[in-house]
């Protein structure tokens, strides 16, 4: 286990990232690119890497040690957003709503002094699925969701559809499926009644077959997301090579680096069942700008997302 005397003190202005891999993900050659598009001097970004669901202690040493240190000013978390919350809370001066509402942190910065943590997912995971979801796609439809893992991506998804907002064009049914019981039980407690016009369903499946005959069960023209991490995190697919996906149907592999093999078992499948397929590059896009907008306070938007997202691509 990580001691405070293991992190270095930054001698740059220094934005991490605590995920699981990080010195594989494209951020780690993109982000230089955009701190000189953005006019951030000699800005850096480091990697802290734990292996999912760590002691609390160690996640509160890097937490802490981010606090105390000046010159570092913030970090994206993936994968630990659960555990970093239920751990880490009471260091924070200030929980967005999102963060108390999920229960999970995915940005921390500072700001005025304080020590601050946000949910950047509902907003970010929103942006994203804006981007391939058509326009009264729910409501010209009526197709459901499939969220395969209960973690804080499907949480945020499950708080971005059920928006009042959005009236009649909300999916009739959200369904979560997950291979362990907790996890389902505090999405539950979350979510359930969030929006009279969509019907929750919590399914345990601790085996990929059974994430099968759940997929099986929806209807045409519905939404599935891999949201489990397996592909990227871990290895293989939350689905079997047996799968049947719904005709006319959106898949979403939310990850963009890794075997994705969910993302292989919809493309086998892409012209028998007229599938539309996204990865997760969209997505890594909007959850990181919000991020480095956070903790820089730099509005990124418009004509500059645009070129940050060229940037990342090249």
């Amino acid at each position: 286990m990580r001691t405070m005397s293991n992190y270095e003190k930054a001698t740059k202005p220094t934005i991490y990232f605590i995920g699981v891999t990080t010195g594989s993900s494209s951020i780690m050659k993109v982000f230089p690119r955009w701190a000189e598009a953005l006019g951030l001097k000699d800005a850096v970004i480091k990697g802290i890497d734990f292996k999912p669901h760590s002691e609390p202690e160690a996640y509160r040493e890097a937490v802490a040690f981010i606090k105390e240190d000046p010159l570092s000013l913030g970090a994206l978390v993936t994968t630990h957003k659960i555990d970093l919350y239920n751990s880490c809370k009471d260091l924070f001066d200030y929980l967005d709503p999102f963060a108390k509402e999920l229960g999970e942190i995915s940005c921390i910065s500072k700001k005025d002094g304080q020590y601050r943590a946000h949910a950047k997912d509902p907003i970010s995971s929103g942006l994203a699925l804006e981007a391939f979801v058509p326009e009264n796609y729910w409501k010209d439809h009526g197709g459901e969701v499939l969220l395969l893992g209960a973690g804080g991506a499907s949480l945020a998804m499950s708080v971005y559809f059920t928006q009042e907002k959005f009236g009649e064009n909300v999916p009739k049914r959200i369904v979560i499926a997950n291979r362990s019981l907790p996890r389902l039980q505090e999405a539950k407690r979350i979510l359930e009644g969030r929006n009279k016009k969509v019907q929750f369903d919590f399914v345990h499946n601790p085996t990929p077959d059974k994430n099968d005959a759940t997929l099986a069960g929806l209807p045409p023209y519905s939404l599935v997301v891999n949201a489990t991490g397996l592909g990227k995190d871990g290895p293989g697919s939350p689905l079997t090579d047996a799968c049947c996906f719904p005709e006319n149907s959106l898949v979403w592999e939310i990850n963009y680096r890794g075997d994705l093999v969910f993302k292989d078992q919809a493309q086998a499948q892409k012209e028998a069942k007229k599938l539309f397929i996204e990865d997760g590059w969209t997505y890594f896009i909007h959850g990181w700008t919000q991020v480095v907008s956070e903790v820089f306070h730099v509005p990124i938007e418009g004509e500059v997302l645009e070129r940050l997202s060229a940037l990342a691509k090249g």
